[in-house]
C-alpha cells in the first residue's frame, strides 16, 4: 500500500503508484533563436502544443493507477513559509546570474508576490525585462540587447535528471551544463522541506564536485542498480554514489557501470537502453556491442570490488538478474536509418508503468511496432513538441513509489 509520503523504488517496471512531474510552460515562450543552443535546445517547442501533449501523458498515468503530483505545486507549498521563501530567493538569484544592480528590486519583487505559485512560475519561466521594470528605468537603453532579467528553466520537464529516487532515498544531483543547474536548488528544497520526503536519506548532494544525471541511474531491482559513464555523468561521481549506497541499508549488493559514447545524441544511459519487463529491453543497435561493463559488489568486510563483466549485454543481464533469457529491441530495428531516426526522437526511451506495460512516443513507428509484437502494451502520446528537447516519456518522470514485483 502506498504511504502518504516517502519514496519506494526497488525496479524499472513495477507499478507506478506516485510519479513526480513538471508540465512545460511559459519558460518554453522564453527560447529564442539566440539562446535556445546555451539553454540546450535544437528547435523552439510551440509551448501550448507541448502542455497539451505532456497533460496527455499525465492523464495516462493517471489512468493507470498512478498519483502524479508536481515539482511546481510542491515548491509552491514549501515557499508559503517565509523563511524558506527567504532563503530560496536567496540562492536561486545568485545562481541564476543576476546582477548586483538588481538584485535587491529582483528580490523583493519575488519575495512579495502574495501567492507561491506566482513566485514559482517566474523562477521557472524567467523574467522579461519588457514585462517588468525597476528603479534603473531611466538607463535601461544601456540593457536594449538583454532581454531578460534572468534566464527560464526550460528543461525542467526532463524531471529524471535533477533528482533519483532509489530504494527508499533520493539523490539531488549536480548536473553537466550551468543552465540546468538551478533545478537541482528546485529540488533541494522540495525534499529538504516537504512532507512527502521526511525522513528519506539522500545519497548525493547538488553540492558534489562530480556531475551526475539521473537519466543515467536504473534500479535494475531489489539487489542490483546501473549507472552509466557518458557525456554528462563522471566517473568521480559513480564512485562516491556507490560507496554509499552499497555501504547502505537498502539492500543493493550490485551495481553495474555502464560506458556509453560521450556524445550528445546518447547524452544518457536512458536515450539507449531501459527496461520494458522482466527480461526485456530496449537498445539502440549503436551500443549493443561490445560495451564496457563493469560490476562493483561490496566484500564481507565492506570494502568494495569491481569486475569487468566483458561486453555482452545479455549475458550481463542474464547473470545479474537471474534470467534464463533475456530480449532486446532494437530501437529502429534493422534499418540503421531508422536507428538513428528513432533515436533521436527517443525510441528508446520508454517508461515502464507496470511489467511488459510502457508509455511511448506515437511518432516511433518501427520501435512501438517491434514492441508490440514481442508482448508489451504500449499507451502512445503525441510528442511533435514535447520531443524537440530532446528527451522521452523516461525522462520527463520521476517515479517516487513503485508497487513491489511479486
Amino acid at each position: 500500500m502506498i504511504k502518504p509520503s516517502g519514496i519506494q523504488i526497488f525496479s524499472e517496471i513495477g507499478r507506478i503508484k506516485r510519479v513526480l512531474l513538471h508540465c512545460p510552460g511559459r519558460e518554453l515562450d522564453n527560447l529564442t533563436p539566440l539562446n535556445m543552443n546555451r539553454l540546450l535546445f535544437d528547435e523552439i517547442p510551440d509551448s501550448l502544443v507541448a502542455r497539451r501533449e505532456h497533460d496527455m501523458f499525465a492523464d495516462v498515468l493517471r489512468a493507470t493507477g498512478a498519483e502524479v503530483v508536481y515539482v511546481a505545486d510542491l515548491l509552491a507549498d514549501v515557499l508559503a513559509d517565509l523563511a524558506i521563501r527567504r532563503a530560496f530567493l536567496q540562492e536561486f538569484l545568485k545562481e541564476a546570474n543576476v546582477f548586483r544592480s538588481h538584485l535587491n528590486e529582483i528580490f523583493d519583487f519575488l519575495f512579495n508576490l502574495e501567492d507561491p505559485n506566482q513566485i514559482v512560475s517566474v523562477a521557472v519561466a524567467g523574467l522579461r525585462r519588457e514585462e517588468v521594470s525597476f528603479n534603473h528605468a531611466n538607463l535601461d537603453l544601456l540593457d536594449s540587447k538583454k532581454t531578460l532579467w534572468f534566464d527560464p528553466i526550460p528543461n525542467l520537464y526532463y524531471t529524471r535528471d535533477p533528482m533519483t529516487a532509489i530504494g527508499t532515498g533520493f539523490t539531488i544531483n549536480c548536473m553537466w551544463t550551468e543552465t540546468r543547474r538551478r533545478e537541482t536548488l528546485l529540488m533541494k528544497y522540495i525534499t529538504t522541506y516537504h512532507p512527502y520526503f521526511e525522513g528519506c536519506p539522500s545519497f548525493y548532494r547538488r553540492s558534489e564536485n562530480a556531475t551526475l544525471e539521473g537519466g543515467d541511474i536504473f534500479v535494475l531491482s531489489p539487489t542490483v542498480l546501473a549507472i552509466g559513464i557518458s557525456q554528462r555523468t563522471e566517473t568521480a561521481a559513480v564512485k562516491t554514489l556507490v560507496n554509499r549506497i552499497l555501504h547502505s541499508d537498502m539492500g543493493f549488493e550490485h551495481v553495474l557501470a555502464f560506458f556509453i559514447p560521450e556524445k550528445r545524441a546518447f547524452m544518457h544511459l536512458d536515450t539507449v537502453f531501459t527496461m520494458v519487463d522482466r527480461d526485456i529491453f530496449t537498445i539502440h543497435p549503436e551500443i549493443e556491442g561490445p560495451l564496457e561493463i563493469y560490476d562493483i559488489t561490496k566484500d564481507k568486510s565492506g570494502t568494495l570490488r569491481i569486475a569487468s563483466k566483458g561486453g555482452q549485454l545479455k549475458d550481463v543481464l542474464k547473470s545479474c538478474l537471474g534470467l534464463s533469457e533475456v530480449e532486446l529491441i532494437r530501437c529502429g530495428g534493422t534499418s540503421k536509418i531508422d536507428a538513428q531516426r528513432e533515436q533521436w526522437n527517443d525510441g528508446s526511451n520508454t517508461l515502464a508503468i507496470a511489467p511488459g506495460e510502457v508509455v511511448v512516443y506515437e511518432r516511433n513507428r518501427v520501435t512501438n511496432r517491434l514492441l508490440r509484437e514481442a508482448g508489451v502494451k504500449l499507451h502512445e502520446i503525441p510528442a511533435s513538441e514535447l520531443s524537440r528537447g530532446r528527451g522521452g516519456p523516461r525522462c520527463m518522470s520521476m517515479p517516487l513509489w513503485r508497487e513491489p514485483l511479486d
